[in-house]
């Protein structure tokens, strides 16, 4: 199931910012044939590839296996019954695009959320 949550993310991130599969390949030192298989889920990535492909994205590999646009059906689907979470009950991670004003609102809601965590996910 991660690495449907992780080439789902790729892609996205490639889409958001017009990168293309060379792009990526050249900046990461992953080969296209395998960004291909991978961003079609026939590849298995190590965790040294998804790193890779991790920092030429700019994007921390936490970020690239757990959060998704895939909803909850889906993803609980893809795990055969109830998918895995880091977040304990009654707690939900969402990705949204924002204007700048709404997304700092956002994220001192987050920053609130991890306090009240017990710093589990706290910013450093």
């Amino acid at each position: 199931m991660y690495k449907v949550i992780f080439f789902t993310n790729v892609l996205r991130i490639l889409d958001e910012r017009g990168m293309t599969k060379n792009e990526l390949s050249e900046r990461s030192g992953v080969s296209i044939s395998f960004l291909s298989d991978l961003t079609t889920g026939k590849a298995n990535p190590s965790l040294k590839v998804m790193e890779a492909i991790g920092n030429a994205l700019e994007t921390p590999l936490p970020l690239l296996l757990e959060s998704t646009d895939l909803d909850k059906h889906t993803l609980d689907a893809l795990a055969g019954g109830k998918a895995p979470s880091s977040l304990p009950p009654g707690y939900e991670r969402v990705s949204a695009v924002l204007p700048e004003h709404r997304a700092f609102v956002v994220k001192k809601w987050g920053e609130e959320t991890r306090k009240k965590l017990g710093g589990r996910n706290a910013k450093k």
